[in-house]
C-alpha cells in the first residue's frame, strides 16, 4: 500500500514497507490528546473545548464588543489555531482522521522528512482555521479535529503520487521523482471532486460543523488549498536540505 515506507528491495522483488515514525508519532499524539479529554470530567472536558477549540466569535470585534467578552491575550487567541487539531468529538471522529492520516501522511513524510512534514501539517491546519474564520466570523460553534491539516496532506500526497509509483516500480527514490503539476489533469479532477463533496456536505449539513466535533467544510477546503499551493515550496526546501546533507 502507498502509505507504507519502503526498505531496500532485492533483485526482482517488490519493496517491503513500514509506516514512517513521524506519522505513527502524530497518530499517537492525537490519540493521547483525545484520551485525556475522554477521561476528564464533563466540566473539564467542556473547559478544554472552550479554551482550545477554534471558536470564530473569539476573533470578531463586533461580537466581543456587543457581548462584553474578554478574548484573552494574543497568545490565548493564537493557540486555538493549532490546538483545535488535537481535539476530537469521539472515537469515530478520531479513527476516521487517523486512517485518513495513515493513507496520505506517509507519502508526504517520506518526501519532506519529519520536521518539514510536521510544519506542513500545522500550516495547513492553520490555513483551514483561517478559511473557516473568514466565512464564519462571529460563529459560536467550536471547530475541532485534524481534518483540515490532513486535507492539506491529501493535496500534497496527490501531487506526489507519480514519484510514489516510480519508487514502487523500482524507477528511483522519492527524492528524485517529479511531482505532478498543480494544474495537471489528475490534480484538477481530484480537486473538483474534493470541492464538490465538501460543498455538498456544507449544503446538506453533513460534517459542516453544526455540532461540536464535526470540522467545518470550509476548513477542509482551506487546508486542501494550502496543501496544493505549499507542496511545491516545501518540496524544494526538502530537496535543498537533502543536497546540503550530501
Amino acid at each position: 500500500m502507498a502509505f507504507l515506507q519502503p526498505q531496500m528491495p532485492g533483485p526482482g522483488r517488490q519493496p517491503m514497507f513500514r509506516v514512517p515514525g513521524v506519522v505513527v508519532g502524530l497518530i499517537g499524539a492525537l490519540a493521547a490528546a483525545h484520551g485525556i479529554r475522554a477521561l476528564a470530567s464533563p466540566t473539564l472536558s467542556d473547559a478544554l473545548i472552550n479554551q482550545y477549540a477554534f471558536i470564530p466569535a473569539r476573533y470578531s470585534r463586533a461580537f466581543l464588543a456587543s457581548h462584553d467578552v474578554d478574548p484573552g491575550s494574543l497568545l490565548d487567541r493564537a493557540v486555538p489555531f493549532v490546538s483545535y487539531m488535537g481535539l476530537h468529538n469521539d472515537f469515530t471522529h478520531l479513527a476516521i482522521n487517523c486512517l485518513w492520516l495513515l493513507a496520505f501522511g506517509p507519502i508526504v513524510a517520506r518526501r519532506y522528512g519529519a520536521l518539514l512534514f510536521l510544519a506542513f501539517f500545522i500550516i495547513c491546519g492553520i490555513a483551514g482555521a483561517g478559511a473557516h474564520l473568514a466565512l464564519n466570523m462571529g460563529s459560536l460553534v467550536p471547530v475541532i479535529g485534524a481534518s483540515a491539516a490532513i486535507s492539506g496532506l491529501t493535496a500534497a500526497g496527490l501531487r506526489l503520487l507519480p514519484a510514489q509509483r516510480d519508487m514502487m516500480q523500482g524507477l528511483g527514490g522519492l527524492q528524485s521523482g517529479p511531482m505532478a503539476p498543480t494544474l495537471s489533469r489528475q490534480v484538477l479532477l481530484f480537486a473538483l471532486v474534493w470541492v464538490g463533496v465538501n460543498l455538498a456536505a456544507g449544503l446538506t449539513g453533513m460534517g459542516a460543523g453544526g455540532t461540536v466535533g464535526l470540522i467545518a467544510w470550509q476548513a477542509h477546503l482551506g487546508g486542501f488549498a494550502a496543501g496544493l499551493l505549499l507542496a511545491g515550496p516545501f518540496d524544494r526546501l526538502a530537496r535543498t536540505r537533502v543536497q546540503a546533507s550530501l
